[in-house]
């Protein structure tokens, strides 16, 4: 039996995409779950951010251990906003990070992101998207604060969601 790479390369690319796909559609089958749960009074934004709030705050204690700031304040500005990018990226999006102009000032930006499809699937408001994913973003950063006694905040330039095109947001320290 021979060994076809290319053949073995795709499939995983294809497994790899469709759990992806079920990342998004389990997180939205939960929300429906929820709202059920909750009656026909619970606000769908009030449970979806709370989701998002908790989602932030793991994802920021997760991060503790991968942050090194042996290397100087901007290595680890630069780590950081990777390892934000690398979420959204092992989820299926396109995420790029550039250097700001200004000293600890770095600029995440989604070319592509799948969770405004999933979003719609469910028939999910885009805004509601964009304002989890703030949420999220910004939940992931006060235990770090505190954790490197520094004080950093995001904050969203432009959202696909939106129709603008990319999300784009600024990751700056506060002087």
């Amino acid at each position: 039996m021979s060994f076809d790479a290319e053949k073995e390369i795709s499939k995983l690319w294809g497994n790899l995409h469709n759990a992806q796909a079920e990342i998004g559609r389990m997180y939205y089958r939960w929300r429906q779950a929820a709202l059920e749960l909750a009656g026909p009074d619970a606000n769908p934004l009030d449970v979806s951010l709370k989701a998002a709030e908790i989602i932030g705050k793991e994802l920021g204690k997760a991060s503790l251990p991968r942050l090194n700031w042996l290397k100087g304040e901007e290595a680890w500005l630069r780590s950081f906003a990777g390892g934000i990018a690398l979420q959204w990226i092992t989820q299926g999006a396109i995420v790029k990070v550039e250097p700001g102009e200004k000293p600890f000032e770095m600029f995440i930006k989604w070319e592509r992101c799948p969770w405004p499809s999933y979003a719609k699937q469910y028939g999910v408001k885009m805004e509601e998207d964009v304002l989890c994913c703030d949420k999220i973003l910004e939940n992931i950063l006060p235990d770090v604060n505190v954790f490197f006694n520094v004080n950093y905040k995001i904050e969203t330039l432009k959202a696909i969601p939106r129709g603008q095109g990319v999300c784009l947001r600024r990751l700056y320290k506060v002087e």
